[in-house]
């Protein structure tokens, strides 16, 4: 396994190893020791999503406000853009962002920790995300900000994404901010 460190303190992007012949590939997509020990996460993992999206469908930037997920990401099938936002603003990273591309050639991983904005975009035709999180869902307890923040400024490779209606009305950080919901 290979990590590579980001600038957004805590977030990685792993390289699993992949044992692969003519009859397909096998690779551990998580041990909690090694996880651990090579890509300092250590936190507990309590929950594992999926979902499935076809091209253009951007969900989020998404956290939870008062019990933070962190998540370990991949994709099994397809591509997608996903992104890392620092929205802690005491953070010297602040409205700062990683992205990377998963796919499930590439079979990279992707570390968000809990207090970043996390989103995604899917670049193929249909994309299946899988991620698990080291908190509950709580539905009252989610948030998000505007995908396209000028302050924030990420490129994402499709210009006019699908959004849900969530997250067409999302605020922008300094918005949600001069709420005080952070």
């Amino acid at each position: 396994m290979k990590i590579k460190t980001t600038e957004l303190p805590g977030v990685v992007i792993i390289e699993p190893q992949v044992i692969g012949d003519e009859r397909g590939f096998f690779m551990e997509s998580f041990h909690e020791t090694r996880y651990r020990e090579e890509a300092g996460i250590k936190e507990k993992f309590v929950q594992d999503n999926r979902s499935h999206s076809s091209k253009g469908v951007l969900r989020g930037i998404h956290f939870q406000k008062t019990k933070p997920q962190g998540k370990l990401v991949h994709v099994t099938q397809g591509e997608v853009f996903d992104v890392a936002v620092d929205i802690n603003p005491e953070s010297e990273t602040f409205k700062r962002w990683v992205g990377v591309v998963l796919s499930s050639s590439n079979h990279l991983q992707f570390y968000v920790p809990p207090g970043y904005g996390h989103g995604f975009q899917v670049i193929s035709e249909i994309a299946d995300f899988q991620y698990k999180c080291t908190e509950f869902y709580y539905p009252e307890d989610e948030d998000g900000i505007r995908w396209n923040d000028p302050d924030i400024g990420i490129e994402w490779p499709i210009s006019s994404p699908q959004l849900s209606m969530r997250d067409k009305n999302a605020k922008t950080l300094e918005e949600f901010l001069n709420l005080g919901n952070l």
